[in-house]
This record gives C-alpha cells, sequence and structure tokens, in this order.
C-alpha cells in the first residue's frame, strides 16, 4: 500500500540494492520491474459502470507533479486544465473501454501516463472499487460515487436513478465544472524532522485538504492556507536561501517544492521555460503559481480583498 518497496533507479549498483529492498517488502518474494517514464504526465479518470454496460466519466484529475512522484504525494487539480480535447478525449474514450472490456459494475479509477507530446500514452493501473482518488472525485464534483455504486449493487442501472448533482435528468450525465478543485497532501515531516523528507514512488503524505476556485490559482492560495503549516508562497524564511539550495529542493522533490519554485519565480532567478523544462510541470501552471507569487506582493501592499480580486481576474487557467 502507498507504494511501499517502490523506487527508481539508475544504475545497476542502485537496483541491485533497491531490488532487494522489494523482494523483502513482497508478501510473495516477487518484484516488478517496469520502465520509468520520466517527465511524463500522470492523469486519473475516475469512472461508472451500471449492469446494462452504461458509463460515464465522473471526474478527470491532473497531477501537477510529473511522474516518480506518488500521486497521493502530488498536488491535484480537478477537472483536468493542459490537456488539449483531442488528448482527453483519448484518454476518456479508453477508461470507458477499459472498464467495459474488465465489466466492472459500480466504481473505477483509470489512471495514465501521458507522454509530453500527448501522442502516446500507458494504463498505470485500474482500480475496481472506490479509492482514495474516488473520494477525491466525489468532492470535487459533488457526485456521491460509492452511493450510487451502492445502488448499482443492488440492481439499479444509471438511467433509472436521478441526477444526483442537479436532481433532474438522468445519473448518466457527465458533471460539468465551472470551477477548480485542487488537492494539497499533508505530510507529517514537521512533526517528524528527522524523515526524510524527499518525494518519490513511496507515499509518506498523511492527510490532504481540498479546496475549490473560481481557477486554479485562487483554488491553489486556500487549499495552502488550509494546510495550516505556518507556511507562506513565496515562503518568508526562503529568502536568505541560495539559489542552488532552492533547486535542491525541485529536482530531487521534497515537501518544500511549491514554495521553493514560487520563490525562484518571485526573484526571477528562473524563467516558467526553464522551470518547465527541469521539473517537467506544465507552462500553464507554473504560470499561476507566478500569479501567485504576484498576488503576495498585492495581499501585502493593497489588502486581502484586492488580492482575491486579482485572483477572479486569473481565468485563462480554468
Amino acid at each position: 500500500m502507498g507504494g511501499s518497496g517502490n523506487s527508481v533507479v539508475r544504475n545497476v549498483e542502485d537496483f541491485v540494492v533497491r531490488v532487494e529492498d522489494a523482494l523483502t517488502a513482497s508478501p510473495v518474494g516477487r518484484a516488478l520491474i517496469e520502465r520509468y517514464l520520466e517527465g511524463w504526465h500522470e492523469i486519473e479518470v475516475e469512472v461508472v459502470r451500471d449492469n446494462a454496460g452504461n458509463s460515464l466519466a465522473v471526474c478527470s484529475m491532473e497531477n501537477i507533479d510529473p511522474m516518480g512522484v506518488h500521486t497521493g504525494d502530488s498536488i491535484v487539480v480537478s477537472p483536468v486544465l493542459t490537456l488539449t480535447d483531442r488528448e482527453w478525449q483519448m484518454l476518456r474514450t479508453a477508461a470507458l473501454k477499459i472498464v467495459g472490456v474488465l465489466d466492472i459494475r459500480g466504481a473505477c479509477n483509470v489512471q495514465f501516463a501521458l507522454s509530453p507530446d500527448g501522442l502516446e500514452y500507458y494504463v498505470i493501473e485500474v482500480n475496481p472499487r472506490a479509492s482514495r482518488s474516488s473520494a477525491l472525485a466525489s468532492k470535487a464534483t459533488g457526485y456521491p460515487i460509492a452511493r450510487m455504486a451502492a445502488k448499482i449493487a443492488l440492481g439499479m442501472n444509471l438511467t433509472e436513478m436521478t441526477n444526483p448533482v442537479t436532481g433532474a435528468g438522468s445519473a448518466l450525465s457527465e458533471p460539468a465544472l465551472d470551477y477548480v478543485a485542487v488537492k494539497i497532501p499533508s505530510w507529517p515531516f514537521d512533526t517528524f524532522p528527522q524523515a526524510d523528507p524527499s518525494l518519490g514512488p513511496r507515499m509518506k503524505a498523511t492527510g490532504e485538504v481540498l479546496a475549490i476556485g473560481l481557477n486554479f490559482a485562487q483554488a491553489l492560495v486556500k487549499a495552502c492556507r488550509s494546510l495550516e503549516r505556518g507556511r507562506n508562497m513565496p515562503d518568508k524564511r526562503m529568502r536568505s536561501w541560495g539559489t542552488r539550495k532552492l533547486w535542491e529542493q525541485i529536482t530531487a522533490p521534497t515537501n518544500l517544492r511549491l514554495e521553493a519554485i514560487t520563490e525562484l519565480l518571485r526573484r526571477s532567478s528562473s524563467t516558467v521555460d526553464e522551470m518547465a523544462r527541469r521539473t517537467h510541470i506544465r507552462n500553464i501552471l507554473l504560470n499561476s503559481l507566478t500569479r501567485y507569487s504576484l498576488l503576495k506582493n498585492i495581499s501585502k501592499r493593497m489588502g486581502l480583498s484586492t488580492a482575491m480580486l486579482f485572483l477572479q481576474g486569473c481565468t485563462d487557467c480554468r
């Protein structure tokens, strides 16, 4: 659970050690070795299918961090913001076909890895159950996935149920969001400072917060404040850090990578294009973080209400 025993290796020496660790962690003494899709983007689709074969994509979710960081440790945004319509329809169609071929009846989460050019994808895993992502999707959309899956298990079909979001029409209608939901993990590193804060395929988060806003930047602001970690973005405590130390939090990602990114952007020590190239985070999301840094200056000089109005005007990342 949570990626226990998982790791990324780049040389033979580490490979031997990590495989031994994986075999030790495995109850059946087996290890799975796969290609590392470095720089690829992780997309999730939450699907509900009934006994008659009717299915819908309830929610789309996009990890801010690229492949290599466990989805439980990644910032997640819903709906997807950076995909073209062709890319989204390709993944949506694949998810519905997968659920149909497996004859899943109820809730199912399908996770994809999408290449940077959007021309190729792999299926990471298929979870034929209500999962942590299902709870996130339900909260983000208002569509009660677990309850609908329970009704399907009792023999009801989606066409026979009322749309639980609107209260009218069929439950087969896919939710259409006019807002953005952002999930940020919560880590225990403040309580356990001796723990390794690096992020990878092993999940280390012990909780998460979800915030809803008119756009990505606004939802991100609310989620960060909800964490109540005593940190802001950009973090004033990082102003004394050297550029090299900040990059160390990003290139080998830690729980402070988001604060380090916004501090570098605040200093103009890095352009958005350079940051996107080195982190594999999409430009449109980094542009929102740049506006976030500007927001801090606005709120400090002109007041929080003016800052929130500024965020409401940032409509190009919805």
